[in-house]
């Protein structure tokens, strides 16, 4: 199994997902909303998902990730970084682990690697190796 994200983070790959904090934190105002998939690039281009509290199968999800990957474009940027924004602590929820299983699926399919993090207005996470960033006051540089 893939061990997910280690520590020393290539600098870009640190930037990417502190941009997508960022960008959780600053355009998300409720205290709940629907759980979100994106696709792509934090702070570029993005491919998002609204996920519904509907029950999807493995299949659905691995297909609709599929998807989501295919048409991401990162314009050589290397590969696209799959992440979940919802509301709560970045602890291991049923919808993290039902997406993980898909996006490996689909990566596996696709024969490419995966980044994927859970994204609160605080942190990132990756819950496959529990590599984390959390920030206080997370401000624009």
């Amino acid at each position: 199994m893939d061990p997910g994200l280690v520590e020393p983070l290539a600098p870009r790959l640190a930037a990417l997902l502190r941009r997508a904090v960022l960008d959780h934190a600053t355009s998300e105002p409720r205290r709940s909303f629907p759980a979100r998939l994106h696709v792509g690039t934090p702070g570029g281009r993005q491919r998002v998902l609204a996920l519904d509290a509907d029950e999807t199968d493995h299949a659905l999800r691995t297909d609709v990730v599929a998807a989501m990957l295919a048409g991401a474009s990162v314009g050589g940027a290397g590969e696209p970084v799959v992440w979940l924004t919802r509301p709560g602590e970045l602890d291991l929820q049923d919808v993290d682990a039902q997406w993980l299983a898909a996006a490996l699926a689909a990566c596996r399919e696709a024969g490419r690697p995966l980044t994927l993090v859970i994204v609160n207005r605080h942190g990132w996470r990756d819950p496959r190796s529990g590599t984390a960033r959390h920030w206080k006051r997370l401000r624009r540089r």
